[in-house]
């Protein structure tokens, strides 16, 4: 189950907050912050970038120190650029870096112009085996706090926000099915007032089978093998795809994909195509919105063939809406909807009361969260704290001290002096090897007690490691995070939150054509 974090709710609540323009004068900048973003999406089909201008205010007036996003301005969208692949089954690291050095250029910014960001692998790219290493070679080049992102949920829930699936489960239609279709799999996306509900994906897209000018088959994804076996269809690699071939293909998919959103079970062959649980309920929506590259042609945008399937798969879908559990709306973004969605929704910044003891311990990148349970009451027992964060270490298999992590901490209680301390006790009871290692201790709060316990670890308790303790951040266990430098005179730093999934590749590969 995958809800979207009650940080998105802010924008809507910003939006009737802070209508109008605001005058930039001395004081604007202690409440307000600017910053230049890029989000990279390197997809199965397609690669592109996008650079905006995020405008965050912090909520004053609500008596809070965290700040919200109020305004969203595109400043340059990439070309968009068909993903390099290598026949050895891995990304072709050097032409991405030129393509995205170029769109650099011509959208007039560097590296050091870049604030925060993130980079996308999805679909079957996150599946090559060097996908890590490039996402780390962007993640040093494309700007300070660009990082990686992967998984098919988390792509599933980037691409209802970004298509304005989300926004439009609040304005009007509750419930909204968000139908994602890309290169290699198409990502489904349950939305009901204004959060994402469920998510699931399978092996359907639009270049799961591609061809060169002759129609001559050049790539083979183990899931059109898998499609092409139940229609008694032989794909042999340099061998000529017939239009009949080609339509039959796109129909099964289709049937596939059209079955994911009806009641009934699902038959054995989108079983098979599956790539996370299906959907727990299929129930009539109130509109469906498709996104992806195929949306294109799904909405007649784009009409040009690229020797795949996008285009039969597109009419078939246009051809069967009355299928579909609800009607058809049409998207804020289509192909770029990914991309859209985390430009927008992974960054976060943090309130302006947090502890940070040595400011040159920042950016920090890539930390694992982890969230210790702990009960509903508001009195706080440091052993139990500390039992909770070593039982988050055990539950994905960590060794404490061996690397840095954050712990994140949901509690809610009042902020007096004797539950801060024992807070503060609990979380360095359950990190005594990390202490002893001279690391730094990382935690991020839901609430405003950022400085307050950092600070009592550092003053009240003596300990001397490095403390980085921030607030009014929204974390789920095993999110990874980056943490930016200090934002002046705002005293708050950016926070980019990300799902690092580079699941390691087993059983049949796809087949790729020398070039």
């Amino acid at each position: 189950m995958h809800d979207d974090h009650d940080f998105h709710d802010d924008h809507e609540h910003a939006a009737e907050a802070f209508d109008g323009p605001i005058p930039k004068n001395d004081f604007y900048y202690a409440d307000n912050i600017e910053l230049t973003t890029v989000g990279i999406d390197i997809g199965s089909s397609t690669s592109h970038l996008m650079f905006s201008k995020l405008h965050l205010q912090r909520l004053g007036q609500y008596l809070s120190s965290r700040y919200v996003v109020v305004e969203r301005k595109v400043l340059h969208r990439s070309p968009i650029l068909l993903t390099p692949y290598t026949p050895e089954y891995t990304i072709n690291g050097e032409a991405l870096q030129q393509f995205v050095a170029q769109a650099y250029r011509e959208a007039g910014f560097t590296p050091d112009d870049i604030d925060t960001g993130a980079i996308i692998l999805t679909g079957e790219a996150v599946k090559r085996h060097n996908a890590r290493a490039i996402a780390h070679l962007f993640a040093g080049e494309a700007g300070k706090f660009v990082c990686a992102s992967a998984g098919h949920n988390m792509e599933a829930v980037l691409a209802a926000n970004g298509s304005g699936a989300v926004h439009l489960s609040r304005q009007g239609p509750s419930t909204v099915l968000n139908i994602d279709i890309g290169g290699g799999t198409t990502k489904f996306a349950r939305v009901h007032d204004g959060h994402v509900l469920e998510t699931a994906a399978m092996s359907v897209g639009g270049r799961l089978v591609a061809t060169d000018e002759d129609d001559r088959i050049i790539r083979i994804e183990p899931a059109a093998r898998t499609v092409a076996d139940t229609l008694g269809i032989e794909l042999r690699m340099g061998e000529v795809l017939s239009p009949a071939h080609r339509e039959a293909l796109a129909q099964r998919f289709a049937d596939c994909m059209f079955e994911m959103t009806r009641p009934a079970p699902l038959s054995q062959l989108s079983r098979d195509l599956l790539v996370t649980p299906e959907l727990s309920t299929r129930q009539p929506v109130d509109a469906v919105v498709f996104s992806g590259g195929v949306s294109e042609y799904v909405y007649q945008r784009e009409m040009r063939n690229f020797g795949d399937l996008a285009l039969p798969l597109a009419q078939s879908v246009r051809d069967r809406t009355a299928e579909l559990p609800g009607p058809v709306q049409q998207p804020q973004e289509g192909i770029r909807a990914t991309v859209m969605g985390a430009s927008q929704f992974t960054v976060q910044v943090s309130g302006n009361t947090i502890s940070i003891s040595d400011e040159s311990v920042l950016p920090i990148r890539n930390v694992p969260v982890l969230y210790p349970v702990l009960g509903e009451n508001e009195e706080i027992d440091a052993v139990e704290l500390r039992d909770a964060i070593q039982r988050a270490f055990r539950r994905f298999d960590m060794e404490e001290g061996e690397q840095e992590v954050a712990l994140a901490i949901g509690w809610r209680g009042t902020p007096r002096y004797q539950l801060l301390r024992a807070l503060a006790e609990g979380i360095c009871m359950g990190l005594p090897k990390t202490i002893a290692n001279g690391m730094n201790i990382i935690i991020v709060f839901t609430h405003d007690f950022g400085k307050l316990v950092g600070e009592i670890i550092r003053n009240d308790m003596g300990i001397s490691n490095q403390v980085v303790s921030i607030d009014s951040i929204h974390l789920r266990e095993l999110d990874f995070i980056d943490i930016g430098e200090m934002i002046y005179p705002a005293q708050a730093v950016p926070v980019v939150v990300k799902s690092l999934v580079f699941p390691e590749v087993h059983g049949p590969v796809a087949e790729v054509a020398a070039v």
